[in-house]
């Protein structure tokens, strides 16, 4: 039966949500609900830990708030079809691992007697990405279940990996289709070096979803040929970019009080965004022009070898780490630049280069890009071809009419990518779930 999606309620898990966040993802997950909204859908986003200052029209649940009971019935089925997942000690206080796993087989087998002290319990999330995460995201699982049977709603949609493992239970506790959106795949963050964990909750939950979301066909072959998945269920939706206010048009006149030119790398310090051949291309441009800066904003685990490598090539007066930047600080940035540069080795979308032209810098990304495929104005070259990344970031600087085109015309193409669009077509993807065979 047909869905009207005037009634259409989404139960939705992600791992962060602005202004908390860490990257595209929580942008993506905020610009997507804020569409769905608008296009007259029920939303109920449940994140790890709610902070008091996120601002949204759905509803926003905070898994540190769900206190579970384990002695309800919708457990037993939880732990008999979700038997891979390791529930850590912080369950139970005072019980060691050993230990835990013996009352875990107790309670599964039905010969657990346990009071309600013990039976009930919250978890404390951090929503951060820490040693711990993957203790997080299994009790974050076992929240789901629970959430899954406090709320009214049609289908669960759960954003990247770290969600997979909840949309599932929640699947399985009340029913309902699920939705998984494929943000970015252990390939992309690790090449061929994948963690086999994380590789697997992937997979799991690819196959057990009713359809899946990528965010670019680059993204969408991934998940057909190293996944296995059947491509009749795997759709591409492309990201978005919020317009930007007229107030931060007009700061980016009285931003600027310096003659030497702007070039900025901003994303994760990490083997998937490239940072070391934007480092290499700044050396070639500095070779040709001295009166250039170079910076690099964010963190991340090759954050240090890429302060030794600008040392060696005797750059760092013209080289600048900023450390993580977010909000204002972020806009401030664009503000500053002259050129933008994505480098990303595998890019399942790339939403930075869109923020960057909607601030008028004209951009260079890799071909490895899933943002590459929607993009007309932009200089798009092979991650590795640093000579052919310093000719464009040189040539952005130095031909005043290339780089005044490159902004015009690429202000006006990132104007007609809006978040309304991405969830129409999302939209589709929920009531194909409910069209009769």
């Amino acid at each position: 039966m047909a869905k009207d999606k005037k009634n259409m309620k989404v139960l939705m898990f992600g791992w962060e949500f602005p202004p908390h966040i860490t990257g595209g993802l929580g942008t993506a997950c905020f610009g997507l609900t804020r569409g769905l909204l608008e296009q007259g859908l029920d939303i109920i986003f449940v994140v790890p830990k709610l902070h008091g200052d996120e601002s949204s029209g759905a509803k926003l649940v905070s898994a540190s708030d769900i206190e579970i009971d384990l002695r309800n019935s919708i457990y037993q089925k939880y732990w008999n079809h979700l038997t891979y997942m390791e529930v850590g000690s912080k369950l139970i206080p005072y019980v060691g691992t050993s230990e835990y796993y013996e009352l875990e087989r107790k309670f599964r087998e039905g010969r657990l007697d346990v009071s309600d002290d013990c039976s009930k319990r919250k978890f404390e999330f951090s929503g951060k990405y820490l040693s711990n995460l993957l203790d997080e995201v299994n009790h974050y699982a076992m929240v789901a279940a629970t959430i899954a049977t406090q709320h009214e709603f049609d289908l669960i949609h759960a954003h990247d990996w770290l969600a997979y493992d909840a949309g599932i239970a929640a699947k399985r506790a009340s029913g309902k289709p699920l939705v998984i959106h494929v943000h970015a795949t252990e390939y992309d963050r690790s090449g061929e070096n994948v963690n086999t964990v994380v590789y697997e909750i992937e997979k799991r939950g690819m196959q057990a979803a009713d359809r899946i979301i990528t965010v670019s066909n680059l993204t969408r072959q991934i998940v057909i040929e190293r996944y296995g998945i059947d491509a009749s269920k795997v759709f591409t939706v492309y990201n978005a970019v919020e317009p930007i206010s007229a107030d931060k048009q007009k700061a980016e006149v009285a931003c600027r009080n310096f003659d030497e030119k702007i070039v900025t790398f901003l994303g994760r310090i990490t083997y998937q965004k490239g940072p070391d051949y934007f480092i290499e291309a700044a050396n070639l441009v500095l070779k040709k022009d001295k009166n250039v800066r170079f910076v690099m904003a964010g963190s991340g685990d090759m954050m240090n070898r890429m302060v030794r490598r600008v040392a060696q090539l005797k750059i760092a007066n013209r080289f600048h780490f900023t450390g993580f930047l977010k909000g204002k600080e972020v806009d401030r940035m664009f503000q500053m630049s002259d050129v933008y540069v994505m480098p990303s080795i595998s890019e399942p979308f790339g939403i930075s280069p869109l923020e960057a032209m909607r601030s008028n810098v004209p951009v260079v990304i890799s071909k490895q890009s899933g943002v590459a495929e929607i993009l007309n104005h932009a200089l798009k070259v092979d991650f590795w071809d640093v000579d052919a990344m310093a000719d464009a970031i040189h040539g952005l600087l130095h031909y005043n009419a290339l780089s005044a085109m490159f902004q015009e015309h690429g202000a006006e193409e990132v104007e007609n990518l809006k978040w309304e669009n991405a969830a129409l077509q999302t939209e589709k993807v929920y009531s194909s779930l409910f069209r009769n065979n």
